[in-house]
C-alpha cells in the first residue's frame, strides 16, 4: 500500500493526511475482497524499515494503526472477517500490540475472509526467524537436516497454514518487492499500477483481479 505520503504532498497536505486516507482505502479494499470471494488478503501496513522514518511520523502511524484496527472491529465481525498479524511483535509499543491482539482474539473464530496485516514485518526477518526455528529443531535432534523440505520451511514462516499468494498488487508504480513475502511470492503474479494507494479503489482492485484471471500460469512448465 504505497503512496500515502506522496498523495498528501502533491496536495500540499501533511503526510499524516495521506495515511488517514490510506486507511479509508484499506477499508474499501477489504470490503471488495470479501465481496469478490477472496479467501486471503494481506496488507503491508508497516515494515521493519519504516522505523527509520521521522519519529513524529512513526508515532502518528502507530496511533493510527491502533485506533483504526480497534475502530474496524464491529465491521470485521459483521463481515465475518478474521484478522491475523504477521511480523515481529518485539519493538512494537505495548499499547499498540494490546489493541491489535484484542481484535485478533475477537475475530479468531470468524470464517470469512482472512485479513493478514503485515506489521513490523520484513521478508528477510521472517526467513531468519524460520531458519533459526528449524536450526533449533535440528540441534534438539527433532529434525534431520538432510530431510528438511519446503513444507518444513513454509511451516516455520509467519504465514504458517496460509497458501502462497496468487496476486501481488503494488501501487504508486514502484517496481520492486520491498522485502515482502520473499519465500511465498516465488510464483505470484505481479500487478503494478501508478495509482497511489489513497486513490486505489474497488474498481482498481477488480481490474487487477480480471487481469490476473486472463493470465496463464505455468509455474516453470510449458
Amino acid at each position: 500500500m504505497d503512496g500515502n505520503g506522496r498523495w498528501a504532498t502533491r496536495r500540499g497536505l501533511p503526510r499524516v493526511t495521506g495515511h488517514h486516507e490510506g486507511v479509508k482505502a484499506a477499508r474499501a479494499i477489504v470490503r471488495a475482497a470479501g465481496a469478490a470471494g477472496v479467501s486471503y488478503l494481506t496488507l503491508y501496513a508497516f515494515s521493519t524499515e519504516n522505523w527509520s522514518r521521522p519519529e513524529e511520523e512513526v508515532s502518528t502511524l502507530m496511533r493510527l494503526l491502533e485506533d483504526s484496527v480497534s475502530r474496524e472491529l464491529p465491521e470485521l465481525m459483521a463481515r465475518n472477517v478474521r484478522l491475523r498479524v504477521i511480523g515481529r511483535p518485539g519493538g512494537v509499543p505495548a499499547g499498540v500490540r494490546r489493541g491489535i491482539d484484542r481484535v485478533v482474539k475477537a475475530t479468531r473464530d470468524n470464517t470469512g475472509l482472512t485479513l493478514l496485516m503485515a506489521f513490523n514485518y520484513g521478508g528477510r526477518d521472517e526467513l531468519l526467524d524460520a531458519f533459526r526455528a528449524l536450526a533449533r529443531r535440528v540441534a534438539d535432534g527433532r529434525l534431520d537436516p538432510e530431510a528438511v523440505t519446503e513444507a518444513d520451511v513454509a511451516g516455520a514462516l509467519y504465514t504458517e497454514g496460509v497458501p502462497d499468494p496468487d496476486l501481488l498488487v503494488r501501487t504508486s508504480g514502484e517496481m520492486r518487492i520491498s522485502n515482502f513475502l520473499l519465500w511465498q511470492i516465488a510464483y505470484t503474479e505481479l500487478w503494478v499500477t501508478p495509482t497511489l494507494w489513497p486513490d486505489f479503489g474497488p474498481a482498481d482492485f477488480y481490474r487487477a483481479l480480471v487481469g490476473f484471471q486472463r493470465r496463464t500460469r505455468r509455474f516453470g512448465g510449458v
